[in-house]
Protein backbone atom coordinates (compact mmCIF):
# COMPACT_ATOMS: atom_id res chain seq x y z
CA UNK A 1 0.00 0.00 0.00
CA UNK A 2 1.27 3.53 -1.11
CA UNK A 3 -0.01 6.93 0.68
CA UNK A 4 0.11 9.97 -1.89
CA UNK A 5 -1.24 13.59 -1.27
CA UNK A 6 -3.67 15.26 -3.67
CA UNK A 7 -2.42 18.67 -4.99
CA UNK A 8 -5.52 20.74 -3.77
CA UNK A 9 -6.33 19.29 -0.10
CA UNK A 10 -4.22 18.08 1.81
CA UNK A 11 -5.95 14.76 2.20
CA UNK A 12 -4.28 11.12 2.07
CA UNK A 13 -5.06 9.02 -0.79
CA UNK A 14 -4.51 4.81 -0.09
CA UNK A 15 -3.54 3.20 -3.25
CA UNK A 16 -4.05 -0.54 -2.90
CA UNK A 17 -1.50 -2.25 -4.99
CA UNK A 18 -1.84 -6.24 -5.70
CA UNK A 19 0.85 -8.45 -3.43
CA UNK A 20 1.65 -11.20 -5.54
CA UNK A 21 2.35 -14.20 -3.49
CA UNK A 22 4.02 -17.57 -4.08
CA UNK A 23 1.83 -21.09 -4.52
CA UNK A 24 1.93 -22.46 -0.50
CA UNK A 25 3.33 -25.57 -1.21
CA UNK A 26 1.84 -28.32 1.55
CA UNK A 27 1.36 -32.51 0.75
CA UNK A 28 -2.04 -33.35 0.36
CA UNK A 29 -3.84 -36.14 1.89
CA UNK A 30 -7.06 -37.49 -0.15
CA UNK A 31 -9.87 -38.96 1.78
CA UNK A 32 -11.85 -39.99 -1.61
CA UNK A 33 -10.43 -39.28 -5.29
CA UNK A 34 -12.64 -39.03 -8.49
CA UNK A 35 -11.86 -41.41 -11.32
CA UNK A 36 -12.03 -40.62 -14.66
CA UNK A 37 -12.43 -43.87 -17.07
CA UNK A 38 -13.92 -45.36 -19.81
CA UNK A 39 -16.80 -47.85 -19.75
CA UNK A 40 -15.04 -49.65 -22.48
CA UNK A 41 -11.46 -51.87 -21.64
CA UNK A 42 -9.98 -50.64 -24.48
CA UNK A 43 -7.52 -52.49 -27.31
CA UNK A 44 -4.68 -53.34 -24.83
CA UNK A 45 -4.10 -54.71 -21.78
CA UNK A 46 -1.91 -52.17 -20.57
CA UNK A 47 -5.01 -50.23 -19.80
CA UNK A 48 -6.62 -52.37 -18.08
CA UNK A 49 -3.32 -53.36 -15.68
CA UNK A 50 -2.88 -49.38 -14.93
CA UNK A 51 -6.26 -49.26 -13.65
CA UNK A 52 -5.94 -52.33 -11.32
CA UNK A 53 -2.56 -50.70 -10.32
CA UNK A 54 -4.25 -47.53 -9.38
CA UNK A 55 -7.05 -49.04 -7.66
CA UNK A 56 -3.80 -50.47 -5.24
CA UNK A 57 -2.69 -47.09 -5.05
CA UNK A 58 -5.65 -45.85 -3.53
CA UNK A 59 -5.95 -48.83 -0.84
CA UNK A 60 -2.49 -48.80 -0.16
CA UNK A 61 -3.43 -44.97 0.86
CA UNK A 62 -6.96 -45.95 2.61
CA UNK A 63 -8.24 -43.87 -0.13
CA UNK A 64 -12.00 -43.84 -0.83
CA UNK A 65 -13.45 -43.62 -4.78
CA UNK A 66 -15.84 -41.73 -6.17
CA UNK A 67 -16.28 -42.72 -10.13
CA UNK A 68 -18.97 -42.76 -12.77
CA UNK A 69 -21.44 -45.89 -11.62
CA UNK A 70 -20.68 -48.14 -13.98
CA UNK A 71 -20.24 -51.85 -14.04
CA UNK A 72 -18.33 -52.20 -17.30
CA UNK A 73 -15.13 -51.51 -18.73
CA UNK A 74 -12.56 -49.48 -17.04
CA UNK A 75 -14.92 -48.20 -14.80
CA UNK A 76 -15.79 -51.74 -13.68
CA UNK A 77 -12.13 -52.55 -12.83
CA UNK A 78 -11.50 -49.73 -10.91
CA UNK A 79 -14.29 -49.46 -8.55
CA UNK A 80 -14.00 -53.76 -8.05
CA UNK A 81 -10.71 -53.05 -6.94
CA UNK A 82 -11.03 -50.36 -4.30
CA UNK A 83 -14.34 -51.76 -2.92
CA UNK A 84 -12.10 -55.92 -3.07
CA UNK A 85 -9.11 -53.75 -1.23
CA UNK A 86 -11.23 -52.79 1.63
CA UNK A 87 -12.37 -48.83 0.76
CA UNK A 88 -15.73 -47.23 0.01
CA UNK A 89 -17.01 -47.22 -3.25
CA UNK A 90 -19.42 -44.40 -4.60
CA UNK A 91 -20.59 -44.49 -8.28
CA UNK A 92 -22.45 -41.23 -9.42
CA UNK A 93 -24.46 -41.94 -12.99
CA UNK A 94 -27.29 -40.94 -14.73
CA UNK A 95 -30.75 -42.57 -14.61
CA UNK A 96 -30.76 -42.93 -18.51
CA UNK A 97 -27.15 -44.31 -18.66
CA UNK A 98 -27.93 -47.10 -16.22
CA UNK A 99 -28.99 -49.66 -18.80
CA UNK A 100 -25.86 -48.92 -20.88
CA UNK A 101 -23.03 -48.46 -18.65
CA UNK A 102 -24.13 -50.85 -15.59
CA UNK A 103 -24.48 -54.42 -16.62
CA UNK A 104 -24.78 -57.07 -13.79
CA UNK A 105 -24.58 -56.28 -10.01
CA UNK A 106 -23.36 -52.82 -8.76
CA UNK A 107 -20.38 -52.24 -6.85
CA UNK A 108 -20.31 -49.93 -3.80
CA UNK A 109 -23.14 -47.41 -3.02
CA UNK A 110 -24.86 -45.97 -6.19
CA UNK A 111 -26.28 -42.38 -6.06
CA UNK A 112 -28.53 -42.03 -9.15
CA UNK A 113 -28.60 -38.18 -10.52
CA UNK A 114 -31.14 -36.24 -13.37
CA UNK A 115 -28.12 -35.55 -15.98
CA UNK A 116 -24.59 -35.26 -16.69
CA UNK A 117 -23.90 -32.06 -15.00
CA UNK A 118 -25.53 -32.93 -12.18
CA UNK A 119 -23.32 -36.10 -12.47
CA UNK A 120 -20.07 -33.64 -12.61
CA UNK A 121 -21.09 -31.25 -10.03
CA UNK A 122 -22.26 -34.11 -7.48
CA UNK A 123 -18.30 -35.88 -8.42
CA UNK A 124 -16.58 -32.73 -7.35
CA UNK A 125 -18.52 -32.25 -4.19
CA UNK A 126 -17.49 -35.55 -3.07
CA UNK A 127 -13.94 -36.06 -4.42
CA UNK A 128 -10.70 -34.39 -3.07
CA UNK A 129 -8.95 -35.13 -6.03
CA UNK A 130 -9.54 -35.73 -9.85
CA UNK A 131 -7.72 -38.58 -12.10
CA UNK A 132 -8.28 -39.50 -15.66
CA UNK A 133 -7.76 -42.66 -16.95
CA UNK A 134 -7.99 -43.56 -20.54
CA UNK A 135 -11.45 -43.55 -21.78
CA UNK A 136 -13.63 -41.95 -24.71
CA UNK A 137 -15.53 -38.58 -25.35
CA UNK A 138 -16.84 -39.03 -22.01
CA UNK A 139 -13.98 -39.02 -19.70
CA UNK A 140 -12.19 -36.40 -22.26
CA UNK A 141 -15.36 -34.12 -21.44
CA UNK A 142 -15.21 -34.91 -17.53
CA UNK A 143 -11.77 -33.80 -17.11
CA UNK A 144 -11.79 -31.04 -19.47
CA UNK A 145 -14.97 -29.69 -17.68
CA UNK A 146 -13.33 -30.06 -14.36
CA UNK A 147 -10.00 -28.33 -15.51
CA UNK A 148 -12.28 -25.57 -16.59
CA UNK A 149 -13.91 -25.51 -13.56
CA UNK A 150 -10.65 -25.15 -11.38
CA UNK A 151 -9.85 -22.40 -14.00
CA UNK A 152 -12.94 -20.67 -12.92
CA UNK A 153 -12.23 -20.86 -9.26
CA UNK A 154 -15.00 -23.39 -8.69
CA UNK A 155 -12.58 -26.10 -7.15
CA UNK A 156 -8.60 -25.99 -6.05
CA UNK A 157 -8.35 -29.51 -6.27
CA UNK A 158 -5.68 -31.01 -8.06
CA UNK A 159 -6.74 -32.88 -11.03
CA UNK A 160 -4.04 -35.50 -12.56
CA UNK A 161 -3.68 -37.24 -16.07
CA UNK A 162 -2.59 -40.98 -15.57
CA UNK A 163 -0.88 -41.17 -19.34
CA UNK A 164 -1.03 -45.10 -20.10
CA UNK A 165 0.71 -45.94 -22.81
CA UNK A 166 1.55 -42.68 -24.33
CA UNK A 167 -2.61 -42.40 -24.90
CA UNK A 168 -2.91 -38.61 -23.84
CA UNK A 169 0.34 -37.42 -25.64
CA UNK A 170 -1.83 -35.86 -27.98
CA UNK A 171 -3.90 -34.19 -25.24
CA UNK A 172 -1.12 -33.06 -23.86
CA UNK A 173 0.07 -31.23 -26.71
CA UNK A 174 -3.11 -29.43 -27.76
CA UNK A 175 -2.55 -27.90 -23.83
CA UNK A 176 1.11 -26.71 -24.63
CA UNK A 177 -0.18 -25.48 -28.44
CA UNK A 178 -3.14 -23.56 -26.86
CA UNK A 179 -0.52 -22.05 -24.62
CA UNK A 180 1.99 -21.12 -27.07
CA UNK A 181 -1.01 -19.61 -29.45
CA UNK A 182 -2.13 -17.77 -26.69
CA UNK A 183 -5.55 -18.73 -25.56
CA UNK A 184 -4.02 -20.63 -22.40
CA UNK A 185 -2.11 -18.81 -19.71
CA UNK A 186 1.44 -20.25 -18.32
CA UNK A 187 -0.35 -20.55 -14.78
CA UNK A 188 -3.53 -22.31 -16.29
CA UNK A 189 -1.44 -25.52 -18.04
CA UNK A 190 -0.51 -26.02 -14.22
CA UNK A 191 -3.58 -27.47 -13.53
CA UNK A 192 -3.20 -30.56 -14.63
CA UNK A 193 -0.14 -33.16 -14.20
CA UNK A 194 0.46 -36.16 -15.56
CA UNK A 195 2.69 -39.45 -15.26
CA UNK A 196 3.15 -42.65 -17.27
CA UNK A 197 2.34 -44.80 -13.76
CA UNK A 198 -0.18 -44.60 -10.90
CA UNK A 199 2.33 -44.69 -8.28
CA UNK A 200 4.30 -41.47 -9.95
CA UNK A 201 0.84 -39.96 -10.38
CA UNK A 202 -0.11 -40.49 -6.98
CA UNK A 203 3.56 -38.53 -5.80
CA UNK A 204 3.01 -35.65 -7.96
CA UNK A 205 -0.92 -35.18 -6.68
CA UNK A 206 0.41 -35.69 -3.05
CA UNK A 207 2.89 -32.61 -4.42
CA UNK A 208 0.44 -30.72 -6.04
CA UNK A 209 1.17 -26.76 -5.78
CA UNK A 210 -2.40 -25.08 -6.43
CA UNK A 211 -2.55 -22.51 -8.89
CA UNK A 212 -5.03 -20.95 -7.03
CA UNK A 213 -7.38 -22.00 -4.03
CA UNK A 214 -10.31 -22.09 -5.51
CA UNK A 215 -11.58 -18.41 -5.29
CA UNK A 216 -9.96 -16.82 -8.20
CA UNK A 217 -13.50 -15.88 -9.17
CA UNK A 218 -15.60 -17.15 -6.25
CA UNK A 219 -17.79 -18.65 -8.63
CA UNK A 220 -20.27 -22.06 -7.17
CA UNK A 221 -22.84 -24.21 -8.63
CA UNK A 222 -24.91 -23.77 -6.03
CA UNK A 223 -27.83 -21.76 -5.88
CA UNK A 224 -28.67 -18.67 -3.37
CA UNK A 225 -24.73 -18.33 -2.34
CA UNK A 226 -22.78 -14.97 -3.59
CA UNK A 227 -21.21 -15.75 -6.60
CA UNK A 228 -23.09 -18.71 -8.18
CA UNK A 229 -23.70 -19.06 -11.74
CA UNK A 230 -26.68 -17.62 -12.51
CA UNK A 231 -28.70 -18.24 -15.88
CA UNK A 232 -30.05 -15.25 -18.05
CA UNK A 233 -33.44 -13.80 -18.52
CA UNK A 234 -36.25 -15.99 -19.69
CA UNK A 235 -36.52 -14.82 -23.46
Amino acid sequence: MTRTKGSDRSVEVLVMEEVVRPPTKKRWTFKRVCVFCGSKPGSKSIFSNATVELGKQLVERNIDLVYGGGSKGLMGLISKTVFDGGCHVLGVIPKALMPYEISGTTIGDIKIVSSMHERKKEMEKQADAFIALPGGYGTMEEVLEIITWYQLGIHGKPVGVLNVDGYFNSLIELFNKGVEEGFIGDTERQIIVSAETPAELMKKMEEYVQVHDGAAYGLSWEEGRAGSIASGPAP
